[in-house]
Order: structure tokens, then C-alpha cells, then sequence
């Protein structure tokens, strides 16, 4: 099977806005470089993110293109500030202490970034064609919104909703796809957390987000779709991690993705 890459994001600090770019530098272990590269934690070291803070909506970040420098707002009361990236990291948590209303860090990982599967820290993707059919289950939805609700790095040009089910095998096998030079391997279907349940830009959540999306998901599975995978039906998009054959390199918006073979996990 052979699609084509078109669209490339990273979030440069953990569940903040994304920033859109046409080529990404693949890391050592897989991920996309700058993607997921800091984090907030708290005083505790606990997580200050989308799935613990619902706050986390109301901020909006933009990024340059290097994610050397942050420009970043407050909906709740309009304050902004712009810093560079990591060189004013003590300003950046600072500012966000004001905005959480508690110590904030700001915690850096150049190499690999804070994936939220370890096991497969490569690029999350989706094909535009389920992104589509997803929009269509819930009314007044757009496609940016819920592009912004489930945050995939890759979306591909694809031939049927649910096509990137096809990068998913049985548990002892994983899928060998390409996208232009660089080798990845499909892992799972990615369980989603209470994020995508609320609306990107005010935290306000869908009622019934989850149980509708799981009874779509269900009722629209494709042929390809390995079933024994899905323990529930709330999962969208694939893990992926860096392929024992592939070293890394770049990544291209309109590079071939190609579905080479299915081996041994």
C-alpha cells in the first residue's frame, strides 16, 4: 500500500499548542525532533497537562518553526509574554506559576522528548480520511477542531477512513511502514485520555464524547482492522517507534508512506 505524507505537527512543550511544518529531523529513538522536548511539572514533579489540568486549554502557545522561541497567552485574562526557548526557560515557568496559581518547572529532554509511550516514542499518525469521518460524528465540529482534540504528529493522505489501522498487526507482529528514507514500526491503536473530550480552546467538555465515539468507532471498523487489538473502541491513531532498520533522517509533507511488511514484534 502506498499513501503520502501531508501534514507534519509538533508540540514543543507537552500539551500546548502544535506548530505545523513541512520536513521533521526523526531523533535516535524515534521521535520527531522538538516534539514533546519540555514539560511542566509541579513542585510534587507531577505532570502539568491536559489530562490533569483542564487550565492547560486556556493558554495558547506559538512557536517559531526551530521552537526556539514561545509567544504565549492567557484567554482566562489576556496576559502574554514571549520567551526564547531554553534560554529564558526560569521566565517561561515563572509566568506559568502565575497562570497555574502554583510552582511550575519547566523540564527539557533535547534528545528524545516526553512521549507518552515510552515503548513506542515515534510520530503518532493518522490518515485524513478517518479525521474527516470522525468530524462527521459530532455536529458543529470542524476538522482543525478535532485535528486539535486527538493531536496526531503525521496525517497521510489515505483511501478509507480507519486506514491507518493497517500499520497495526496481532500482538506478536508489528507493522514495517516507510515514509520517504525512514523505516518506522506500527505498534497499536492509541488508547485516548479525557483530552480529546474537551474542546481545545476552553476546556469545556462534550457530554458523552468518549461513549459516542467508541459506539462509531465500533459500528465503522474496516476489514483490515486486527479486532483482538481493541480491549475498547475510544482509540484513534497509531503508536509508532523507529525501525532496527532505519537510522533516522528527515521526513518530507508529500513523501510516499509505504507499507513494506509485517515481522515478528
Amino acid at each position: 500500500m502506498t499513501y503520502r505524507l501531508s501534514r507534519i505537527v509538533i508540540y514543543p512543550i507537552k500539551s500546548l499548542d502544535g506548530v505545523e511544518l513541512e520536513a521533521a529531523t526523526i531523533l535516535s529513538n524515534g521521535a520527531l525532533a522538538n516534539d514533546r522536548r519540555f514539560c511542566l511539572r509541579n513542585a510534587r514533579g507531577e505532570w502539568i497537562n491536559g489530562k490533569a489540568t483542564a487550565a492547560v486549554h486556556l493558554l495558547r502557545a506559538k512557536f517559531d518553526r526551530q521552537a526556539s522561541r514561545v509567544h504565549l497567552l492567557s484567554e482566562r485574562d489576556g496576559r502574554q509574554a514571549e520567551f526564547a526557548l531554553p534560554a529564558d526557560a526560569e521566565g517561561l515557568a515563572a509566568w506559568l506559576g502565575e497562570f497555574f496559581g502554583e510552582k511550575v518547572l519547566v523540564v527539557e529532554n533535547l534528545r528524545g522528548g516526553f512521549p507518552d509511550d515510552t515503548d513506542s516514542p515515534g510520530p503518532t499518525i493518522v490518515s485524513r480520511e478517518t479525521i474527516g469521518e470522525v468530524t462527521r460524528w459530532y455536529p458543529g465540529f470542524t476538522v482543525d477542531e478535532v485535528r486539535c482534540r486527538f493531536r496526531a504528529n503525521l496525517e497521510f493522505a489515505g483511501d478509507a477512513p480507519f486506514c491507518e489501522d493497517r500499520l497495526v498487526a496481532d500482538r506478536s507482529r508489528v507493522v514495517r511502514f516507510s515514509i520517504g528514507a525512514v523505516i518506522f514500526e506500527g505498534t497499536t491503536a492509541c488508547a485516548r485520555c479525557p483530552v480529546p473530550t474537551r474542546h481545545p480552546q476552553t476546556g469545556v467538555i462534550y457530554p458523552r464524547f468518549a461513549k459516542l465515539f467508541a459506539e462509531h468507532r465500533e459500528a465503522t471498523l474496516p476489514p483490515w482492522t486486527i479486532t483482538e487489538r481493541f480491549d475498547h473502541y475510544y482509540r484513534l491513531t497509531v503508536n509508532t517507534r523507529l525501525s532496527p532498520l532505519s537510522q533516522g533522517g528527515e521526513i518530507h509533507v508529500g513523501d510516499q508512506l509505504r507499507i513494506l511488511e509485517t515481522v515478528p514484534a
